[in-house]
């Protein structure tokens, strides 16, 4: 593996623009050089990463040491079916379980479980929670993922959630802007088209990003298209329309904001990653989500760099998110903290805790439709 050193000092500014995946559960020499030459912003990991808590928190320790400044160490984290330490701790609730309770205080300790789990174990940064709508049409896809058809509830749970991810000192991202409530193909492998008027997605699918505005310290881009608003077929994630118009200017959000996996089937059967990953940024997003091939990495980054020495434009637009990347993880204070590695009995008294809110969420459910 080599990756060529970026000139003109924008080596430490365009790995600031990548969250990557990595392969294994421990640092290799190989991963090692890797981290050190790309000095991404952020790792991920997933359930391929993840052994058990100890074996987790040495990883991304390793992953910090061979960085220069605070990382992002991320987990898609949301209960239910997307459920990464579901093997170290026990089962997490979904978050259509959790909100069938109607109880708005067992909305907030879900995430503060949820970030607990994510502390004990070295996880700064949270995927969480969806805020897509739960309309018909993508129930096959989205299931318990999402909550509601009702845009303000689903507000409702995402910032009682978020509330309780940053009791416990994590961060979280709303997903997938700007919404795949209507969406009836799995990103994950085609590019869905959402046939709505831009008046049905900004009384609807917006409502979530518009109230969450200065709540959510990252908004997450999805891979849909939107024809109606855009005019063309381009995702989401690529769009300036979006990105910047949309969710920058009308919306004023002014968190980070970050693609969906770039390694998606939605973006990658239409294109190689060199060119989704110089659009995001020059789209007006500030991360570059890539999870799984190494290879993608290197190409994502080198394609990046080769953009930045032939653009003054683009080189600008890079220094700008870089700054902005930058400056955030300097006023997240705990970012950087270094949390003891956990021990066998502590991973045993929270396991017991997770049971205890799902049984307290299963019986406030049953309470609750009883009273219907």
């Amino acid at each position: 593996m080599v990756v060529r050193r970026a000139g003109h000092g924008f080596s430490k500014q365009v790995g600031q623009l990548l969250i990557i995946g990595v392969d294994g559960t421990a640092v290799t020499p190989r991963l090692r050089t890797l981290l050190e030459q790309v000095q991404p912003a952020g790792v991920i990991l997933f359930a391929r990463n993840i052994v058990d808590a100890q074996q987790t928190h040495q990883l991304l320790k390793d992953c910090r040491a061979a960085l220069k400044v605070p990382i992002f160490t991320c987990v898609d984290m949301e209960g239910g079916q997307v459920d990464r330490l579901r093997d170290v701790f026990g089962p997490t609730p979904s978050a259509a379980d959790v909100f069938a309770s109607g109880d708005e205080r067992l909305f907030k300790k879900h995430g503060k479980l949820i970030g607990k789990a994510c502390r004990m174990i070295g996880f700064n940064l949270d995927f969480a929670p969806v805020v897509d709508l739960a309309f018909p049409a993508s129930q096959k896809v989205m299931s318990t993922r999402a909550v509601s058809a009702d845009s303000e509830q689903v507000a409702l749970y995402a910032r009682k959630f978020l509330q309780g991810l940053r009791w416990e000192g994590v961060l979280g991202a709303i997903k997938h802007f700007p919404g795949l409530g209507e969406a009836n193909l799995d990103t994950h492998h085609e590019l869905p088209q959402v046939d709505k008027s831009w008046e049905r997605l900004w009384a609807e699918d917006l409502v979530p990003y518009r109230r969450l505005r200065r709540q959510a310290p990252l908004v997450l881009v999805g891979h849909a298209s939107y024809p109606a608003v855009t005019q063309d077929a381009l995702p989401a994630s690529l769009s300036g329309r979006w990105i910047s118009d949309i969710l920058r200017e009308e919306i004023g959000y002014r968190g980070l904001v970050i693609s969906d996996d770039l390694e998606m089937g939605a973006i990658l059967k239409a294109a190689p990653i060199e060119e989704p990953a110089v659009a995001h940024i020059q789209a007006g997003g500030d991360l570059c989500l890539v999870c799984h091939r190494e290879e993608n990495v290197i190409r994502a980054y080198e394609a990046l760099r080769r953009a930045v020495a032939r653009d003054a434009d683009f080189a600008e637009r890079v220094e700008e998110s870089a700054r902005r990347v930058l400056t955030f993880k300097k006023q997240c204070s705990g970012l950087g903290r270094k949390a003891p590695a956990p021990t066998a009995a502590k991973v045993r008294t929270f396991s017991r805790q997770l049971w205890e809110f799902s049984e307290q969420v299963r019986l406030e459910t049953i309470r609750r439709q009883a009273e219907v």
